[in-house]
């Protein structure tokens, strides 16, 4: 496993000078932590779900020599539905903060193309206030050349920016926002909030063939996405999204940006409606239990910016 110890203890020299004038409420908030799966069950994350079959921690990479890494195996019965093949969440609730992971999504296009499945890396938690705080990287593994990556919110979960991405071609799908307001039409998001407008390609980018670091930074006014090139160790930006507006479609409040704490999660599942855009028929169940494999996850709170936003709304 490549861990990033050195990398975690500037981190935590960094967030030691900071917390002098704020802390973690660590009764309710994770700290910065770096979970490399490196015990018979994680430190930092609950496994959802039957842990026999789906979760196996602390074990050799099935594509890279040297790394243990935790594998997720998809059950080819459970039925379909987000949430219903293994997932992991944290303990506790994060919030503002830098998010990161190095992953490597299962790798099944030649064995069974047209497969349904999800690999999400996210966010999420429904406030019966602020309504939900979601923030996705996901990939459809029928086509692990593009990246989603976009945000939900809304007291209906309902409202929606979001853009996808080919990376291997450096062509940016669609960059967009939708609600319920006008029957959930996409409309392009310009400006401000579609940057970059253009990504150059990583051309053998195919998030199933090796592992990549993903990560967002997500701050009250803005969030960015971005991954590790593999050979430069370039940050490449995916979107760096701003609102340009804080009523988009009209909806007084919709700007895109999760704004309450949350919870921090990744997940493996099966979709039955949802294909890649690449390829229509993309909806079979899988046909083996394939295996998705997570070297490690990290967060890095932006401490002073969530407490502010919790003290400003009164948050509880």
């Amino acid at each position: 496993m490549r861990k990033v110890i050195f990398t975690l203890c500037a981190a935590l020299l960094m967030a030691a000078g900071t917390a002098s004038a704020q802390s973690v409420d660590t009764d309710r908030f994770m700290d910065t932590f770096i979970e490399n799966f490196n015990s018979d069950r994680p430190e930092f994350f609950n496994c959802h779900g039957t842990y026999n079959y789906r979760y196996f921690p602390n074990v050799p990479s099935l594509s890279e020599k040297g790394s243990d890494v935790m594998v997720m195996r998809i059950d080819p019965t459970t039925k379909a539905g987000a949430g219903r093949g293994p997932e992991i969440g944290t303990k506790k609730l994060t919030h503002f903060g830098t998010y990161t992971a190095r992953i490597r999504v299962p790798d099944v296009k030649k064995v069974q193309p047209n497969i349904g499945a999800v690999v999400g890396y996210f966010t999420y938690r429904m406030d019966k206030t602020f309504g939900l705080s979601e923030i996705d990287f996901e990939w459809l593994i029928a086509d692990p050349t593009l990246i989603y990556v976009g945000t939900w919110t809304g007291p209906n979960a309902n409202q929606r920016v979001g853009r996808t991405i080919d990376l291997a071609k450096g062509k940016i799908l669609y960059t967009i926002y939708r609600s319920d307001a006008d029957g959930n039409r996409n409309h392009n998001i310009t400006g401000i909030g579609n940057q970059p407008e253009t990504i150059t390609a990583i051309p053998d980018y195919d998030a199933s063939k090796r592992f990549y670091t993903y990560g967002f930074d997500w701050h009250p006014d803005r969030l960015t996405w971005w991954l590790v090139h593999p050979t430069t160790n370039e940050k490449i930006i995916l979107w760096d999204y701003q609102p340009e507006s804080s009523a988009l479609n009209g909806v007084e409040g919709f700007d895109g940006i999760p704004k309450s704490p949350t919870t921090y999660l990744l997940n493996y599942w099966h979709t039955n409606n949802w294909p890649v855009d690449t390829n229509p028929k993309s909806i079979e169940a899988p046909a083996y239990p394939y295996a998705l494999e997570i070297d490690w996850m990290k967060y890095e709170p932006y401490v002073e910016e969530s407490q502010t936003w919790i003290t400003e709304n009164n948050w509880q």
